[in-house]
């Protein structure tokens, strides 16, 4: 083609529409545009016009030309074909480097008739294969201008599949635009389904797979259930998908029991894995993708057994040769995911976070497991209490596709939300946050993958005195737990959620069978002894019968599976109801050390607002170096305007103090000092002074 390298097999991601298409095809396209050329081509001979045309149509110089241009006499003109491009040249439509001018283009295709431009790109077709050259970009822009021809079909169907491991996108370009060529619908479905699932157009793919699951004897059927299974996941229907690989029926399952295993195991079926494993043929080849496959099966299975120590290192292998062998398939969840899951299950966020980066950085299921891994590693961060990295993550999950997000991670970013609103103590972005989790949350049903969303709103739920909300969620996440035989790995987290909401319900009765089921589980599992020993904790404290040095060590194991957070409230908390002051400053100091970002002062200005517990200062505290207890323009200084925040929040002097780290008697100075800064002669004049001060957006309390 004229202007084209057409090189063998060689094909452009986003090649331009050829000028075909816009000539022949685009209603209402500008008459004018071909006016402006046409005196030059009736000024020209015929054989120069069918030379441009020949060009315009795809032809290219010094290549092969139709036939009616490669006869002994050019067409009777004087000099034969030479003379021909000569002339062209001459009246300045053909450029030098065997081009036609665009309007010259435009002006011969749109006037001449259909049949005979298809006749041409027909002859086209047939003599570059004969030439032994494979079509290229010619097959797409063939494709494009609607020429529909088997030859072009065959050319983008075996381009596509070459395509589909390693570039899906543009597998799922090449699938369509065989098709617009005339390809067979039912031929390709499942790998044209697998390319655009791979992409993350979900809706599209189901569709796809519908179709083709509705045909008697469907090709590459099991590529199909894989995909339809795939889809169901990301919907939030995990027990659609193992229903699917159900359907399909063990003598069929062939390569995609693996995949069969995770669902089912996923929705709370382990027996019906283990009988479809076992009944399944042999895996054929032992090729990368298989053995990653057969080591993600081994590892959910052992997650389930007595010793779920050797389920982590079994699927952090699964990950890593899933990332060695670079290849995109329809997964209900990918290795790298399952790795992240069971390593958070196991206090174990930093080697999540390590999983989740390989698995990002090798493309890991494709675009469309992009999003849930960075909502995983947001996870991970928010579990250490990284709240700037978390949002980052999340922001990547946002824009990692051209798609909205499935409602499985959907859900997962609600409650991630949650989760750092809480951690954040920010009262009024918690209670917009859950409106959002109560909406999402409908969309999506319980699994064995989606344990820590559900622990979180758990807890959420309990602090908005919204338990309803979740209860019957809750309960399906008990009974799946059960069907699996209550694994410690997987019921362990929930049930220490389940500790907090009880606590924060003030419900003893609701916290004792959790709180002993995190001590049976302690003599397989070093978490729930951490967690255990923390629940504990929080129980003396409550009921103001504790010793600090066993808060302390508890506050510091939480520490150390992950949950610094959780660790640092625990000790203020304990600190706030503290008898002795030297127990309260120590409880301060453990909570500070666990969770620096939650005391903002300067060391000096700590241990006067330590000391405020038992006297008050004589002089407002402030840093006159312009450091975080610097007043500003509203005079007050960074302490004083976070402990504002908490007051227009509705908080009480203990609540701040938890929430800060600092003693209520210090809460209380601070209210003092801003009530005289500030010119309140009480407090209701102090809260409308504070959110003038402050600036818009504080909710009134």
């Amino acid at each position: 083609m004229a202007g084209h390298d057409h090189k063998p097999g060689h094909f452009r991601p986003g090649a331009d529409d050829h000028p075909i298409n816009q000539a022949i095809d685009t209603p209402g396209a500008d008459d004018t545009l071909g006016a402006d050329a046409s005196p030059m081509l009736t000024g020209g001979t015929a054989p120069v016009r069918e030379l441009l045309l020949a060009l315009s149509v795809g032809f290219s110089l010094p290549s092969p030309l139709p036939d009616s241009l490669c006869g002994a006499d050019g067409l009777g003109h004087p000099g034969g074909l030479d003379s021909i491009i000569a002339a062209a040249k001459d009246t300045g439509l053909l450029l030098p480097d065997g081009t036609v001018v665009g309007t010259a283009r435009y002006a011969l295709l749109k006037g001449t008739p259909t049949a005979r431009i298809r006749a041409l790109q027909r002859e086209l077709v047939e003599k570059t294969l004969h030439e032994g050259q494979a079509l290229g970009d010619l097959a797409r822009e063939l494709a494009r201008s609607g020429l529909q021809d088997p030859h072009v079909v065959a050319e983008l169907e075996r381009s596509a599949d070459e395509a589909l491991e390693s570039d899906p996108r543009l597998a799922a370009e090449l699938y369509a635009e065989a098709l617009m060529a005339g390809g067979d619908e039912v031929a390709k479905a499942a790998r044209r389904a697998k390319a655009t699932a791979a992409t993350g157009d979900l809706d599209t793919a189901g569709r796809i797979v519908d179709r083709l699951l509705a045909v008697p004897e469907a090709p590459d059927l099991r590529l199909g259930v894989d995909v339809a299974a795939a889809v169901w996941a990301q919907r939030g229907m995990l027990a659609r998908s193992a229903d699917t690989y159900n359907w399909l029926g063990a003598d069929r399952i062939d390569g995609s029991a693996p995949l069969a295993a995770v669902a089912m195991i996923g929705s709370g079926n382990p027996l019906g894995a283990e009988e479809l494993l076992a009944a399944a043929p042999p895996s054929g080849s032992p090729t990368l993708l298989a053995v990653a496959l057969s080591l993600t099966q081994q590892g959910l299975r052992q997650t389930l057994g007595p010793g779920p120590e050797l389920a982590l290192p079994e699927l952090i292998r699964a990950s890593d040769t899933m990332n060695a062998a670079g290849t995109s398939i329809p997964l209900p969840e990918t290795p790298g995911a399952l790795a992240a899951l069971c390593a958070l299950h196991s206090g174990e966020p930093a080697v999540a976070d390590t999983v989740l980066k390989a698995a990002l950085a090798a493309a890991q299921g494709g675009d469309a497991a992009r999003p849930r891994l960075f909502l995983l590693r947001a996870w991970s961060s928010m579990q250490q209490d990284n709240a700037d990295d978390a949002r980052l993550a999340i922001n990547e999950a946002v824009k990692a596709n051209h798609w909205s997000l499935a409602p499985r991670d959907g859900f997962l970013l609600s409650a991630l939300e949650v989760g750092l609103a809480r951690r954040g103590s920010d009262a009024h972005e918690l209670v917009l946050a859950w409106d959002r989790a109560r909406e999402t949350m409908m969309h999506v049903s319980v699994d064995l993958y989606s344990l820590l969303p559900w622990g979180e709103l758990m807890i959420t739920a309990a602090r908005l005195r919204e338990s309803r909300r979740v209860s019957h969620y809750l309960e399906g996440a008990w009974d799946l737990l059960a069907k699996l035989g209550n694994p410690s790995l997987w019921s362990v987290p929930l049930h220490w959620a389940a500790v907090q909401a009880a606590l924060l319900s003030e419900d003893p009765a609701g916290l004792a069978p959790h709180a002993a089921a995190l001590v049976r589980a302690s003599e397989r599992s070093h978490l729930a002894s951490v967690l255990a020993a923390g629940g504990k904790a929080w129980v003396s404290v409550l009921a103001s019968r504790f010793e600090a040095s066993d808060v302390e060590t508890a506050a510091r194991g939480l520490a150390a599976v992950g949950m610094p957070w959780e660790g640092a409230r625990l000790a203020g908390h304990a600190a706030a109801h503290a008898d002795e002051r030297r127990e309260m400053v120590k409880l301060l100091a453990c909570a500070r050390d666990i969770h620096p970002q939650g005391s903002a002062p300067s060391a000096g200005v700590s241990e006067r607002q330590v000391n405020a517990r038992t006297a008050v200062p004589a002089h407002p505290v402030m840093d006159n170096g312009g450091g975080p207890g610097a007043p500003d323009s509203s005079g007050l200084s960074a302490r004083e305007r976070e402990v504002g925040r908490l007051i227009l929040e509705g908080k009480t002097y203990r609540e701040i103090g938890e929430a800060i780290y600092i003693s209520p008697r210090t809460a209380e100075h601070h209210v003092a000092r801003m009530r005289r800064r500030l010119g309140a002669e009480n407090r209701s004049e102090l809260l409308v002074r504070l959110r003038l001060a402050l600036g818009e957006g504080h909710p009134p309390p």
